[in-house]
């Protein structure tokens, strides 16, 4: 009897020439996916970049086929406010808020009234309130959580949010020149202070502690105190504080388990104990703008006159110590740092910068864009008037 043998190169109609040719193809396959992923994780651990490129491409597919799409619509409107909470949009104006998921879906939204709409956005929720009125809302990516409402004599100074979700609400107050409540991250009222010898402007929670920035004098000149308070008990007075010489507090918030602050003089990052750890002085430039929503890093636009566009943007670590400059000749319109990017609008092109200032990806023709929100895996929201759209490097 004879035996049949099946040869795995050659198949019994004798067609099986063409197998190998098939086979070193899919090798050359294998071997091309291992090159990429190779130059990929090279990326990766240089920077960090190249994990954000491959979750772009695993998530939204190629850039080619999302860039422009319009994601999201919404009324036009002089005072619109922006945040981004993962791939929803929060749209607030002086008539409305509204949360539009990645879809661009409404989700949630309601009819609001306010003369000076503020928000922002931390630890995956969004603060709207009205600066000098008497509405509050927070939300998370399934609508609204909290909402309060303050007495027309008390109204709302300033809101933030921590990466925990704790809440810190500053307002006036009729018995004092100001106080600060505390919120955890189930809305619980935790803690809450009454100043009655400074001026308290603004406050953020870390580490157990409510640091309260107050405005002050000291030989006739306006003097910015940072006040720690223990939120587990019942403090009347600071366990500490330090000064921000010679500046007036724009904002406050945490970076890295540091206090961070901007003034119009100088970057200030202290522990939550109270020590100032570094500060990075403007010498004699001028804050235009700022940023603190990236990973590890400040952005500050300083301007060498007090008008005119002729400046630098600057990246500052927790030490203080410069990451990168550039030198900047024309008008930026908008800046938004988030992950290890920044995002830059320029009036004929969009600039996404890594934390170093060095360019990441450009992307022109963005006449109609207005403002630009950087998202933390490098993907940017372009805003428009009524719609915004994304540009994926």
């Amino acid at each position: 009897m004879s035996e049949k043998r099946k040869d795995i190169w050659k198949g019994d109609d004798g067609e099986g020439e063409e197998k190998p040719g098939k086979i070193r193809g899919f090798l050359s396959f294998l071997l091309m996916l291992a090159v990429v992923l190779l130059i990929v994780l090279f990326a990766a651990y240089r920077d960090g970049t190249g994990f954000d490129i491959l979750r772009r491409y695993l998530h939204y597919g190629s850039a080619e086929k999302v860039g422009g799409e319009v994601l999201y619509r919404y009324d036009t409107a002089p005072k619109n406010r922006f945040a981004a909470l993962g791939e929803s949009l929060v749209v607030l104006s002086d008539s409305s808020l509204r949360l539009l998921d990645r879809n661009g879906n409404e989700v949630w939204s309601d009819q609001v009234t306010m003369s000076n709409p503020a928000l922002s956005a931390c630890g995956g929720r969004a603060v709207a309130y009205d600066v000098g009125g008497t509405a509050l809302y927070v939300l998370d990516q399934t609508g609204v959580l909290f909402e309060l409402t303050a007495d027309e004599e008390e109204p709302y100074i300033a809101a933030t949010l921590n990466s925990d979700g704790w809440l810190a609400v500053t307002a006036v107050k009729k018995s004092g020149k100001g106080c600060v409540s505390v919120y955890n991250s189930a809305m619980t009222q935790t803690f809450a202070f009454t100043s009655r010898s400074r001026y308290v402007l603004d406050g953020c929670v870390l580490n157990n502690r409510l640091a309260a920035v107050t405005l002050g004098q000291e030989n006739g000149v306006f003097l910015s105190s940072i006040g720690l308070y223990d939120l587990s008990k019942d403090a009347k007075e600071p366990e500490a504080s330090y000064n921000i010489s010679g500046g007036l507090v724009a904002a406050i918030g945490e970076q890295e388990g540091r206090i961070v602050t901007v003034s119009d003089t100088c970057l200030t990052y202290a522990s939550s104990g109270g020590e100032v750890t570094a500060n990075y002085a403007y010498q004699g430039e001028y804050l235009r703008d700022f940023d603190l929503g990236g990973d590890g890093f400040t952005v500050l636009l300083l301007n060498r006159y007090r008008s005119g566009s002729v400046g630098r943007l600057v990246t500052v670590d927790k030490t203080g110590e410069e990451l990168g400059t550039l030198e900047v000749q024309e008008e930026i319109l908008s800046l938004s740092a988030s992950g290890r990017y920044l995002a830059v609008l320029y009036p004929n092109r969009l600039v996404v910068y890594n934390q170093d200032l060095q360019a990441y990806a450009t992307l022109r023709g963005t006449d109609t864009t207005r403002a630009v929100l950087m998202r933390p895996d490098g993907s940017v929201l372009l805003l428009s008037s009524d719609a915004a759209s994304l540009f994926l490097p």
